[in-house]
């Protein structure tokens, strides 16, 4: 792989998008149904039940909204805070493939608050309600985002440190300016060196302006002078 094409994969842009659209997809998964449970005839007020991802890991929907504020973050985070950041969304990844892979090993543990609220029967006694059970997609879709948050939040963490911070193109153009004008600055200072090395006196350009003053006040003298002459004589 060429290196711009890695740049582009761990950009920025790329892995912070990356979380997003894993929170996106982790919420949309929270609400769907992921146990399809048949029950026996008057064993309970309804014969079907469906449970949603929400209602067998309430802590689902937390998480996702979780994923998508920290890519937030990430976008003004400076580099130290985006390596707890990344981290934060590694334990959030490891959370969400754990809660797909306990709907699919135990189904039942999921939905026994669901079958107690319709049944009236909590523990054990709960497996013998059922006549079937089907566990939908959404379990192994909440696995596989799962891992793919967890693997951008390892990206982040070995490549964050070179993205760039915000506000840093305006720092970098006031600094700019700064240093041209304390060049300017320099280069003036170094160019009156020059001129006292050589001879020359820098400041003749200011004498310039003295002299014209001097020669208005001349001027204004010499007509008070001659209107004090050219008075009546005796």
């Amino acid at each position: 792989m060429s290196d711009i094409k890695r740049s582009k994969l761990t950009g920025k842009g790329s892995l912070i998008g990356l979380v997003v659209l894993a929170g996106a997809a982790a919420l949309l998964a929270s609400v769907q149904a992921w146990l399809g449970i048949a029950l026996l005839p008057g064993v309970a007020t309804v014969e079907a039940l469906t449970v949603t991802g929400q209602q067998i890991t309430p802590a689902l929907t937390l998480i996702a909204l979780a994923a998508l504020a920290a890519a937030l973050v990430l976008t003004i985070a400076g580099k130290g805070f985006r390596r707890v950041i990344a981290v934060l969304i590694v334990a959030l990844g490891g959370g969400l493939a754990y809660s797909g892979v306990q709907a699919i090993v135990n189904p039942l543990d999921g939905a026994s608050g669901a079958l107690e609220g319709v049944s009236g029967i909590a523990g054990d006694a709960q497996a013998s309600l059922v006549s079937s059970l089907t566990v939908s997609a959404w379990p192994a879709v909440t696995v596989a985002v799962g891992v793919v948050l967890a693997l951008a939040g390892v990206l982040v963490l070995l490549f964050g440190s070179a993205w760039k911070q915000g506000g840093r193109k305006y720092e970098s153009s006031t600094e700019s300016k700064r240093a041209r004008a304390a060049g300017t600055a320099t280069g003036d200072r170094i160019s009156d060196w020059e001129a006292l090395s050589d001879g020359d006196d820098p400041t003749d350009g200011d004498d310039d302006f003295v002299d014209g003053d001097d020669a208005i006040d001349d001027a204004i003298d010499g007509g008070g002078d001659e209107g004090l002459g050219s008075g009546p004589r005796q």
